[in-house]
């Protein structure tokens, strides 16, 4: 990949899409195309293969999908199922059909089984039962995976798939109804601080355990493999198993812990109380990050660090009107 080579970022306003776009350019690549939901709906099969004809993307990633907490999951199970699948279909067959060099597919750390072994590595995909709360969205995004592998196998692409573990920062979603868990939290913290109230709520027990990894360490991580030499690149593609990688940091904390965390960094000094009669989820979710490692990448950002700048830039929006 050179800087002059043309690379289609989809779901480029999203939270990783966003940091991938400013995570190339900043390495010097000028030639990025992306398009907006208005500019290009990616459900829509013909579209996506008149855009794909006419620009001719060298590179992809595939950050586009429709995405939720606990919450938005239950709410809608079938849009979550169907808008994921027509998004990864159109795009992965219009990259086929296009001739791209290399696609980069992400998904997320709920394809594994709800009581994996920790921490859960690759190999652990579809060798248990799958988290019911968000079962729709894992099963399209395992289907991903499994299109990458066979495309892979009958046509010679060379489509690798990402599953990042929970992402956070800046252009994050704080819609109470729809985030996911730290986003929440951090309205909720500057909710209850501006309030003046004397506890906040949390869902669930509050014992799960969450790994969380900042997005600008994500597109780095986008970036390191779609610039990985032949050798390593396709060691990722063996054909005996998914062409699957892990993105995380190898450690994690308690909701209770991080939901701490969270009001220490907007001075939210109240209790927290935690509302069992609302669902856990997942109980732990920790990815194995050993391959990742091996190929000489590492996440930067302390998770602290981390929550404060994803609260400096999102203190705006979050602050009462």
């Amino acid at each position: 990949m050179h800087p002059g080579s043309r690379i289609y970022v989809a779901g480029h306003r999203g939270l990783v899409g966003s940091a991938i776009v400013a995570a190339l350019a900043a390495a010097g690549y000028r030639n990025l195309l992306f398009r907006t939901h208005g500019e290009l709906d990616l459900t829509d099969a013909r579209a996506v293969e008149h855009f794909f004809a006419a620009e001719a993307p060298e590179y992809v990633v595939l950050a586009a999908a429709k995405v939720g907490g606990i919450l938005a999951n239950q709410t809608y199970p079938a849009a979550f199922l169907r808008d994921n699948l027509l998004i990864q279909n159109n795009v992965i067959e219009a990259s086929r059909s296009a001739g791209v060099k290399r696609l980069l597919f992400l998904g997320s750390s709920c394809i594994y089984p709800k009581f994996s072994p920790q921490p859960i590595k690759e190999g652990y995909l579809l060798t248990g039962p799958l988290e019911p709360t968000n079962r729709p969205y894992a099963l399209a995004k395992i289907a991903g995976i499994e299109m990458c592998w066979s495309y892979n196998r009958q046509y010679g692409t060379r489509y690798l798939a990402a599953m990042p573990t929970n992402l956070y920062g800046p252009g994050d979603n704080f819609d109470l109804q729809t985030s996911h868990v730290l986003p929440a939290l951090l309205r909720k913290a500057v909710a209850a601080r501006h309030a003046g109230a004397g506890a906040m709520v949390v869902w669930g027990t509050g014992a799960p355990r969450r790994e969380l990894l900042y997005s600008a360490d994500m597109a780095e991580a986008c970036v390191f493999l779609l610039l990985l030499d032949e050798e390593r690149y396709g060691s990722l593609l063996c054909d005996g198993e998914p062409p699957l990688i892990n993105i995380g940091t190898g450690t994690d904390l308690t909701i209770r812990e991080l939901a701490a965390m969270v009001c220490r960094v907007v001075g939210f000094r109240g209790e927290l109380v935690f509302d069992t009669d609302k669902p856990d989820g997942t109980p732990r979710k920790l990815l194995d990050v050993t391959r990742m490692e091996a190929l000489g990448w590492q996440a930067s950002t302390p998770l602290e660090e981390g929550i404060r700048l994803t609260y400096q830039a999102a203190a705006p929006l979050l602050a009462p009107a």
